[in-house]
């Protein structure tokens, strides 16, 4: 068994780190949520991170002016909590190739939809959803994949899909796929654990 110090990362209310830090509450993981960063200090995961009562830093262009005092910062947080495993849950800036080397290639994200279809830049929350009904997909879903220096396109883990049905709208299905997605971003990192899944590190982020 292997066990993580889990940095998750969010910028709005965090609900998939919810999802997990509550299965590590429950004993079903045996990783820890060592640190919350969020680069919105009114967040919801701001409030989850007092519940839970887990290291919370703001970190953002009010904090720190420079990108690279805000990437030397979090480096430094890296190895003060010695994290093991980044997780990304609705963070909304791209996650800078430097950290992705610091963590050694071990940066989880989850997107709402199968990859690689409905990927990419701009391609987030309710476009997402937006963009499957309007292109008549049959099946839609949820995807965690490991982060490189693209938007969506790192190596696929593990992806759960659900039918389209004819009277989803953008609100209803994002409401199923986020039923997924609270399930199977856990199973990813229990199997991490299990080391029934490898991640080569380092993993190349070029």
């Amino acid at each position: 068994m292997k066990c993580y110090n889990i940095a998750f990362f969010a910028s709005h209310n965090g609900s998939n780190m919810q999802s997990i830090i509550e299965q590590i509450k429950a004993g079903i993981l045996c990783s820890k949520a060592a640190l919350i960063i969020s680069n919105n200090s009114n967040s919801g995961a701001a409030e989850k991170a007092g519940r839970y009562g887990i290291p919370f830093y703001h970190i953002s262009s009010k904090t720190h002016l420079d990108e690279n005092e805000r990437t030397a910062f979090i480096s430094e947080l890296y190895d003060e909590f010695d994290i093991s495993l980044t997780v990304l849950a609705g963070y909304m800036k791209k996650f800078p190739p430097e950290l992705i080397r610091k963590a050694n290639g071990m940066v989880l994200n989850i997107h709402p939809a199968l990859l690689p279809k409905f990927g990419g830049e701009g391609m987030f929350g309710m476009n997402v959803h937006k963009a499957v009904i309007q292109s008549g997909e049959q099946f839609s879903g949820a995807t965690v994949h490991l982060v490189d220096s693209e938007y969506d396109r790192g190596r696929i883990l593990l992806q759960e899909s659900l039918e389209v049905s004819p009277d989803d709208t953008p609100e209803s299905l994002a409401r199923r796929v986020l039923e997924i997605e609270h399930r199977i971003y856990p199973a990813l990192i229990k199997m991490l654990e299990l080391e029934s899944i490898k991640i080569p590190m380092p993993v190349s982020t070029v």
